[in-house]
C-alpha cells in the first residue's frame, strides 16, 4: 500500500492517511522538532506525548468551538477533542518511524446523567516495552496522565459499573469517532452526542 507521501509503506501502523496525516510539512516538522537531540526511541515518544497532552488544548476544557479532525488540522488549530489529539500524537509517532495506532476507553461522564461516553487513547510500540497506551487529553486538578513505561498512568482509570478499557489497538480510528467528529459543526454540539462505546463491527476489526 502507497501512504500519503507517496510511499510503500506494508505496515497499517506506520502509514499516512487522510485522518493520519503525518506526510504533511507542518506536521513532519513538528515531529523532527521533537526528535531532536532524543536519546532513543522511548525518548521522542515521550516529547511526542508531552507536547501534544501540555501545548494542544482540550477543546471542552479550554471552551473551544474549533471543530478537529486530521492531525494537520489540530496542529494547526491548537486544539481537539481526545480522539483529535490522540490523531496528531500518533501521526508525530508515525513521522518519527514509530509504529502507532489507537485504543479506547468507555468511562462515565461527569454530570448527573451518569451516561457514559468513548474516550480515546493513543498506543505506540515501544522499544524495550511493546505496545503501550498513552493518554493525551491534558492535564487538569482533577486528571492527570503520565509517561511512565512500562507503567500506563492514563487520565481515567476503570472504576465504575460499565466502565472498561476495550482491549483492541487499531492502525485508524473508528468509523463511530469520525462520523462524530465529521458530522458536527461546533465543539459543543459533539460533546452533547459523544458515542458511548465500540459498535459490534469495530470491536470485531
Amino acid at each position: 500500500m502507497t501512504d500519503a507521501a507517496g510511499l510503500w509503506q506494508p505496515d497499517p501502523f506506520l502509514r499516512a492517511s487522510l485522518i493520519v496525516d503525518w506526510a504533511t510539512p507542518a506536521v513532519r516538522t513538528q515531529a523532527l522538532a521533537l526528535r531532536a537531540d532524543a536519546d532513543d526511541q522511548v525518548d521522542v515518544a515521550r516529547r511526542c506525548f508531552e507536547w501534544v497532552r501540555d501545548e494542544i488544548r482540550h477543546s471542552v476544557d479550554a471552551g473551544d468551538e474549533a471543530l478537529t479532525l486530521r492531525a494537520s488540522d489540530v496542529l494547526r488549530e491548537g486544539t481537539g477533542f481526545c480522539f483529535a489529539k490522540c490523531h496528531l500524537l500518533v501521526a508525530l509517532l508515525r513521522a518519527n518511524g514509530i509504529r502507532a495506532g489507537f485504543a479506547y476507553q468507555r468511562v462515565a461522564q461527569q454530570n448527573e446523567s451518569r451516561a457514559f461516553c468513548l474516550h480515546g487513547l493513543a498506543v505506540a510500540d515501544l522499544p524495550g516495552y511493546g505496545w503501550y497506551r498513552m493518554d493525551p487529553r491534558g492535564n487538569k486538578p482533577t486528571v492527570r496522565s503520565e509517561f511512565a513505561p512500562p507503567i500506563e498512568r492514563l487520565a481515567f482509570r476503570v472504576a465504575q459499573t460499565g466502565e472498561l478499557l476495550f482491549p483492541g489497538i487499531y492502525p485508524e480510528p473508528v468509523p463511530s469517532v469520525v462520523r462524530a467528529l465529521e458530522r458536527r459543526q461546533r465543539v459543543s454540539t459533539v460533546a452533547a452526542c459523544l458515542p458511548d462505546a465500540l459498535t459490534p463491527y469495530e470491536l470485531e476489526q
